[in-house]
């Protein structure tokens, strides 16, 4: 009974209370006002880093004429924009034959080299004992990877068809179609072979302790090996085609983490691919975990290994955005400017005498999305140069 009677005594007070707050709340607020919802902070935009600042490579301006490239036959360092216009290759057009995409999924627990695969919950701190790397708490993960497979209309069934790989595919059931046309009409056109694109997603998540990060931005031809030997059998399989040998047919593609990731493939294992293909290439300190052999990522392949190294049969297409990505992590090691990496890529492989191409697009950020239906035939036909074209109908 005492309890019941103190709990009615609360109540009137407790009522009491609570106006009270109410009313503070009002006086605070006003009475038609909302609360103030703390929005979280955007990342700020990189800064623009201008095209003939010191340290730059000198070139060749075609800036101011939208629409157009540089020559498919020339190599070295051009400056594109600000304003693009996308190619007319990257439209439907009546009368060229269509190739078909089709796509199929990667179990993780069906594969050899990627199970199980890794993911983190944060992000992850700099290491006392070694500021070019980071402390990253991981766990195992199932997960599935899906395969999209352009096969051009011209393919000759039996034939040992050429072939481009793109890293970070589209997912299942959403097949992006603008590499299918853009490679419908330059094969029609015949500016480029009949090619097979195989795209291939990542296993997920994005750089250090994550499984994206471990796929592409591992300083090793694992990857590569694993594409040779679990996925590349399974296109044959499933579609019927034959995939050359030659690596002057075999091509690799990729944006950011996956334009690094190609050029890892080519650079351990060139007896598999010549060409490369990058847009905002991640050529930064970016592998995890740390290997002392390769202490600075892929930033060490401007750093060291290509200027070291005797010069490989590659050929090799790249393009950054005068805004692309500036330090964007907790890291302050001076590896993690993707225009600084680019702009010594190309330093490095015009002093090294490598085929190359190398585009500053103006006005553009990271993956460059607004020139790319500008600038993606042409660097697709400057990629596949030398290469004959004679067997396309």
């Amino acid at each position: 009974m005492k309890g019941h009677h103190l709990s009615t005594l609360m109540s009137p007070l407790r009522n009491t209370l609570l106006l009270g707050l109410m009313a503070l709340c009002l006086s605070a607020f006003g009475a038609d006002q909302k609360p103030v919802v703390t929005k979280k902070q955007d990342r700020p935009q990189p800064p623009t880093r201008p095209f003939d600042a010191p340290g730059m490579p000198k070139f060749t301006r075609l800036d101011g004429k939208p629409g157009v490239n540089p020559p498919v036959d020339v190599d070295g360092d051009f400056l594109v924009g600000p304003e693009y216009v996308a190619g007319p290759e990257t439209k439907v057009v009546a009368g060229v034959p269509a190739g078909k995409v089709q796509q199929f999924s990667i179990d993780s627990k069906d594969c050899k080299r990627f199970n199980p695969g890794i993911a983190r919950d944060v992000f992850g701190t700099v290491d006392p004992k070694n500021p070019k790397t980071l402390i990253v708490e991981t766990h195992a993960i199932d997960y599935k990877r899906t395969v999209t497979v352009y096969v051009p209309a011209q393919y000759v069934p039996g034939t040992a068809a050429p072939f481009i790989v793109i890293h970070d595919g589209p997912g299942m059931g959403k097949p992006d179609m603008n590499l299918a046309r853009i490679l419908d009409n330059l094969i029609a056109q015949k500016r480029v072979p009949a090619m097979i694109a195989i795209m291939i997603s990542s296993g997920g998540g994005d750089a250090q302790g994550h499984e994206r990060g471990r796929e592409y931005d591992t300083m090793s031809g694992l990857y590569a090996e694993f594409i040779e030997h679990e996925v590349l059998p399974l296109v044959e399989k499933n579609y019927s085609v034959k995939l050359t040998k030659d690596p002057e047919g075999r091509a690799t593609m990729g944006n950011s983490s996956g334009g690094s990731a190609a050029l890892i493939m080519a650079w351990y294992h060139p007896e598999w691919y010549h060409r490369v293909l990058t847009f905002s290439g991640t050529f930064v300190n970016q592998q995890w975990p740390f290997n002392p052999e390769t202490p600075d990522g892929a930033w060490g392949f401007h750093n060291k290994l290509i200027p070291e190294s005797e010069k490989k049969p590659l050929r090799i297409w790249m393009a950054v955005g005068d805004r692309d990505n500036f330090n964007p992590n907790v890291m302050r090691d001076g590896m993690h400017d993707w225009v600084e990496a680019n702009n010594r890529m190309a330093t490095v492989l015009k002093a090294k005498g490598y085929h190359y191409q190398y585009l500053y697009c103006l006005n553009s950020g990271h993956g460059v999305g607004n020139a790319k239906p500008q600038i993606l035939p042409q660097a697709l036909e400057w990629l596949w140069k030398g290469y004959p074209i004679s067997q396309n109908p």
